[in-house]
């Protein structure tokens, strides 16, 4: 064909498409109710179920709302389950709220630094571009709420409740932007005084956050009754100790597991990406790339020894919303659209269309008589009404596909791929899809 799109080339697709009476009935259905409920498989949908042989008890759902706070939320929807054991009730939060107010004030103070040791990159080049067009963003990981509980510790939720911006966060997000593009201008025009001209932003970026969100507490106030209704009292107790006293899980003992089956990225190996922190002087990113089934088994292993597994994916894609599935199972978009091949694992992230879009915990797999997983159970922070009051059901192979992340205990892992993550890792630009957080 012509490298134009001529009349009659665009006339003979139509008349291809005519000739077809399937292509016919697809449209009339999915111009009337959108190709994923037209290229749904109700028989699968109506035999999903939530029931698994391992499973991990836990309260109800949490909700993140409007924001992009899911890595957050995962990571302290895992640490709850100690607090409840340690404070012997039946239902408990820990704040999400308090852990954003940190997580903005930190990050902006990276992007600053970062825009500091960029100043003599032309404006336009890709890694400026790059650090500008997201100043500020909900999107984190895992390895960040790490940074940022080693810092600043945990509160109870109803020591640092929700506002309406940590639950609506976009217009606040806009306002931070603003500031902190304004003082990337200042800090590359001046050249000189950056550190005050940080400071000054700092500032400004602090006002803006504690408007938004409240003031987080240094210390505060901590008695509760227990399911068995008796009282307990702590008295003033910081944010850090609480969390050693009421959670006190050992964090330096987690690794973060990827499979990127990806030419670049040789299994056995360590890696980070060059700016994707969300403080100056936290713990990078660390990622050990490993085969799927390893990957999977540590996943299984830690489930069933009671241990919820912290995991990123590519959450919109086979996602049947209502019900809760995740299942390349449940669709049968060849019917619909007529084509089956399609982009490998590796291929999405070559070609940028499979990425990390959100995390969540595993909470429980079903195993058959072999021990071979069939399908898992997830916790998100989307609410209770979604599948199961707020659980997902993940058939084994939407894992697979699209699970391209978790975090487990080294005890899962074999010892030598535990020590991966103590290596000198490969750095990969900020760019790179790997790269990408979770909303």
């Amino acid at each position: 064909m012509d490298e134009h799109l001529s009349p009659d080339y665009v006339k003979s697709l139509e008349t291809k498409f005519r000739s077809d009476a399937k292509n016919l009935v697809a449209m009339n259905a999915v111009t009337s109710q959108g190709y994923q409920a037209v290229g749904l498989d109700r028989s699968f949908v109506t035999e999903a179920h939530h029931t698994f042989s391992h499973q991990i008890r836990t309260p109800k759902a949490t909700n993140q709302k409007q924001t992009g706070r899911c890595w957050a939320f995962a990571g302290l929807n895992l640490l709850r389950l100690d607090a409840l054991k340690s404070l012997n009730v039946e239902e408990f939060e820990l704040s999400q709220n308090f852990m954003m107010f940190y997580d903005k004030l930190e990050k902006s103070n990276y992007f600053l630094s970062s825009i500091a040791d960029t100043v003599d990159e032309p404006v336009d080049s890709r890694l400026s571009t790059w650090l500008l067009e997201n100043p500020i963003s909900d999107a984190g990981q895992w390895n960040m709420l790490v940074s940022l509980i080693d810092r600043y510790g945990v509160v109870p939720k109803s020591v640092m409740p929700e506002t309406w911006s940590s639950s609506n966060s976009s217009s606040m997000n806009g306002v931070l932007a603003e500031r902190l593009r304004h003082g990337a201008a200042r800090i590359r025009q001046a050249r000189e005084r950056i550190d005050a001209i940080r400071a000054e932003v700092l500032e400004e970026i602090y006002r803006i956050l504690a408007i938004h969100l409240g003031l987080p507490p240094q210390e505060f106030l901590w008695e509760w009754r227990d399911r068995n209704g008796e009282f307990h009292r702590d008295g003033l107790i910081t944010p850090r100790e609480f969390y050693s006293k009421h959670v006190g899980r050992d964090l330096d003992e987690y690794v973060c597991v990827i499979h990127a089956p990806t030419s670049d990225k040789p299994f056995g190996k360590c890696y980070t990406v060059d700016y994707l922190q969300n403080m100056v002087d936290g713990r990078i990113i660390r990622y050990v790339n490993l085969e799927l089934e390893e990957m999977k088994k540590a996943a299984v292993d830690s489930v069933v020894a009671g241990e919820p597994v912290w995991f990123g994916s590519d959450t919109g894609k086979m996602f049947e919303r209502e019900k809760g599935i995740l299942a390349p199972e449940a669709f049968t978009y060849d019917i619909v659209f007529g084509y089956e091949d399609g982009l490998d694992k590796g291929g999405r992230l070559d070609f940028r269309h499979g990425r990390v879009t959100h995390a969540m915990i595993i909470t429980g797999v079903d195993l058959d008589d072999s021990g071979k997983p069939l399908r898992w159970r997830v916790e998100n922070s989307g609410g209770d009404e979604m599948g199961d009051k707020g659980s997902l059901v993940m058939s084994d192979r939407w894992f697979d596909e699209y699970v391209y992340q978790i975090t487990v205990a080294s005890r899962f892992l074999a010892p030598a791929s535990a020590a991966l993550a103590d290596e000198e890792p490969v750095r990969l630009p900020p760019w790179d899809p790997i790269g990408a957080l979770a909303l």
